[in-house]
């Protein structure tokens, strides 16, 4: 079998898998790949942004098993003007719910962004409101619980309006739009995730 690796911009409310459900967009809408390819992880449909296809089983296998706690870095917009103290609490882990269960939250890096970051216009866009800010901040995780994130930020009082992953290790976007698909060599792929050095 011949190994092969894709990268691509999942765009906005399309499912993390090829196969069809309750009418929803899925992967196969827009990325023509072959038939032993499949997602490595998933985003949530409301999420964006970086997702790896592959073959590769060891590759699913190291990026997926929680022993290896590899970073992945998102983007969110979140509703209102973020204080110090919510980032510290983000930094610090929050106790969230997952499966019913009480969790607490690894130790992350989130950091307040100046500026809005150059992404691509999302469709549809959030809602605007004149009267309620929003804040960016970059949050730089090294686990991947069911809608995490979100879980974070709204526990912390600022919900999460839109998210994209950005990076996973060293492995970035590379200026895709949503919807675009680029193929990368086993060996890039790899130096990228386990050997950045």
């Amino acid at each position: 079998m011949m190994k092969r690796y894709f990268i691509i911009y999942k765009p906005y409310l399309v499912l993390s898998q090829f196969s069809a459900q309750n009418n929803k967009q899925t992967l196969a809408d827009f990325f023509k790949v072959p038939k032993d390819i499949y997602p490595v992880g998933r985003l949530d449909e409301d999420s964006e942004g970086l997702l790896i296809l592959t073959n590769d089983a060891q590759l699913n296998h190291r990026l997926l098993n929680p022993s290896f706690a590899h970073k992945r870095a998102y983007l969110a917009q979140v509703d209102g003007a973020i204080t110090t103290e919510a980032l510290q609490q983000l930094e610090n882990g929050v106790e969230i719910n997952i499966d019913g269960k009480m969790y607490t939250t690894k130790k992350c890096v989130a950091q307040l962004l100046n500026d809005a970051p150059l992404l691509p216009d999302r469709k549809p866009p959030i809602r605007f409101r004149k009267e309620i800010p929003t804040s960016w901040i970059q949050l730089t995780l090294t686990e991947g619980k069911n809608r995490q994130v979100r879980k974070m930020t709204a526990k912390v009082g600022f919900p999460t309006l839109r998210l994209v992953r950005i990076n996973i290790e060293h492995l970035s976007l590379q200026n895709l739009q949503p919807g675009e698909i680029k193929e990368l060599s086993e060996q890039a792929i790899y130096k990228k995730l386990f050997n950045p050095s």
